[in-house]
């Protein structure tokens, strides 16, 4: 026999036990749309950490201030809520040498409006090396100037969100728009970067001169000279960001004048430290959901195989009356390996278009990220085809050593 006799033969023989077929590749269905599913979210996310990763940097470091309320609950000055000032960035950048940038910030929210258009954003007053530790560039116009960030100058650069909110097809550059009630002048645009590793839309932001921010948008908070939020720190190699890390903390807590034992006033963040977490979380997420899908798979499996060898003990005379009329053991073998592997392809394309449609469903209503390509929905197929191989093979070869006197004897 042939391989098209064979399928067509195996076809046939399915058909006769249809509903009995369809239940049996229940199991290979769920299983197939669990590993669609599975791998869909397991590289989305991954797809998610690497653009964190390219928007973050690596190498980068965070400080900020560690101090917020006393004891009791009471709140605290500002003195001691801002515990970080441009002295500490100026010491950062001369003593450790493994730093290759350094920028204080301020940041809060504000309502910005150009003529009768509005938008409530979020606003950073940065240090001229914050462009480079944080990969912004300039898509029109310029970048601040010298005496910007001396003079409080009040100018402003815009996030690709807030420009199109306001500006639409009109050009920024050179236009007047207010924060809040200071009128400000726009002298560039960034280059979007889109959606950020944490879902937050990095493009709705605008950056002001340090100075600036300071004196004309948190000038009624009464904050002390010099005084800076956060510290953004980028070392040069990779390698040496733990090292850095140490230094780093260990002047500041001589800067502050921390006594040994007492608490920092500050906290360093090791962006690293924060893609490794979220990548361990993604890998325990993909071994759950990698476990799920292969349970369902070896019941689906099962099943097929506890068909098969009730179909095989219900044609026990049938399989005697091939082998009587020239049949071989192979061919037996082969037409029971057959039905065996058409329930599962069946099912493993059922199983793909339902994991297909259910992972999009999760991409579009979940919070989840979801890649899904070619891949895997091969990886899916090869899947099923490995479960109807592995689990008919056993009932297949059962089937072909029957001796066939014996078989016709059967009833």
């Amino acid at each position: 026999m042939n391989f098209l006799e064979v399928l067509r033969t195996a076809v046939f023989a399915l058909r006769g036990n249809w509903l009995r077929s369809a239940l049996t590749s229940l199991g290979v269905i769920i299983g197939i749309a669990a590993v669609i599913v599975m791998v869909s979210v397991g590289q989305g996310t991954q797809a998610e950490i690497d653009k964190l990763v390219s928007g973050l940097g690596s190498n980068r470091l965070d400080i900020s201030s560690g101090a917020g309320r006393g004891g009791g609950g009471a709140r605290q000055s500002a003195s001691s809520f801002f515990t970080l000032n441009e002295g500490d960035v100026d010491a950062i950048r001369q003593e450790i040498p493994e730093v290759q940038f350094v920028a204080g910030s301020l940041r809060g929210g504000t309502q910005v409006v150009y003529a009768e258009n509005n938008w409530s954003t979020q606003w950073q007053g940065v240090q001229p090396e914050f462009f480079d530790i944080n990969g912004w560039s300039i898509a029109s116009g310029n970048g601040f100037e010298s005496r910007d960030y001396s003079g409080g100058g009040k100018s402003v650069i815009l996030g690709e969100t807030v420009r199109r909110e306001l500006f639409g097809d009109e050009d920024a550059i050179g236009q007047t728009l207010r924060l809040g009630r200071v009128p400000f002048t726009v002298v560039g645009t960034l280059k979007p970067k889109g959606q950020g590793g944490f879902g937050q839309d990095q493009d709705d932001i605008l950056l002001v001169p340090l100075e600036t921010g300071r004196r004309r948008l948190l000038g009624a908070m009464g904050l002390p000279p010099g005084a800076v939020m956060q510290i953004a720190v980028g070392v040069g190699r990779a390698e040496d960001v733990t090292y850095a890390q140490g230094e780093i903390e260990a002047l500041l807590r001589q800067r502050h004048k921390i006594q040994p034992g007492a608490d920092d006033d500050f906290t360093v963040r090791n962006i690293a430290e924060v893609v490794a977490t979220r990548t361990a979380t993604t890998n325990l997420m993909s071994k759950l959901l990698g476990a799920v899908a292969t349970i369902c798979l070896i019941i689906g499996g099962i099943g097929i195989m506890n068909i098969m060898l009730v179909s095989v003990t219900e044609r026990i005379r049938e399989i005697g009356l091939r082998m009587a009329v020239g049949a071989g053991p192979s061919d037996i073998r082969r037409q029971f390996l057959a039905e065996a592997m058409v329930i599962a392809m069946i099912g493993g394309v059922i199983g793909i278009a339902i994991g297909v449609v259910g992972a999009l469903l999760v991409g579009k209503l979940g919070s989840l990220p979801v890649a899904l390509n070619a891949q895997v929905v091969g990886l899916a197929a090869a899947f099923s085809i490995a479960t109807g191989l592995f689990f008919g093979y056993y009932p297949a070869r059962k089937a072909s050593l029957l001796d066939p006197i014996e078989a016709l004897r059967q009833q």
